[in-house]
């Protein structure tokens, strides 16, 4: 039977993200994003209601996403949706939740003092602060420009 999980979610960090590592070394990153929606009510007032979604992100994007995001910040994120289960120790129930695993995200909004541009944020190299410029582009050379076809 065909199934598609996906989800893309964008909204503001609820609480600083916590880093941890795995027994063998893999970052973990969990945090959770709000998501804000405005709708007329049948009285015709203006309602909004905001929904939390937890979140996980492993690896890389984990360590990215503590390095760069903090509570308040904008996000974009794509991923899958899991479900985890457990038993309370205290009741002995059952209990789960539904949460995103992270596979991709991006930055939102305008740039911060501690953050990169969304085609950046891949990258290993720190963000530049200070007054540290940026290398100018190497110079180009007009002959290879005659090796275009077209």
């Amino acid at each position: 039977m065909p199934s598609y999980n996906k989800v893309i979610l964008m909204g503001n960090l609820s609480r600083d993200p916590e880093l941890m590592q795995t027994k063998n070394g893999t970052s973990i990153c969990r945090f959770s994003i709000a998501l804000n929606r405005s709708f007329n009510a049948q009285d015709g007032s203006s309602r909004d209601e905001t929904c939390f979604v937890e979140m996980d992100s492993f690896g890389r994007t984990a360590e990215n996403i503590n390095r760069f995001f903090s509570k308040g910040k904008p996000i974009l994120v794509e991923g899958r949706l899991r479900q985890d289960s457990w038993e309370d120790k205290q009741t002995g129930q059952k209990r789960s939740k539904l949460l995103v695993v992270v596979e991709r995200f991006e930055f939102v909004g305008g740039r911060s003092d501690n953050a990169l541009s969304g085609a950046d944020y891949d990258r290993s190299a720190p963000a530049s602060r200070g007054g540290s410029q940026v290398p100018p582009p190497p110079a180009r050379d007009d002959a290879e420009d005659d090796d275009v076809p077209f």
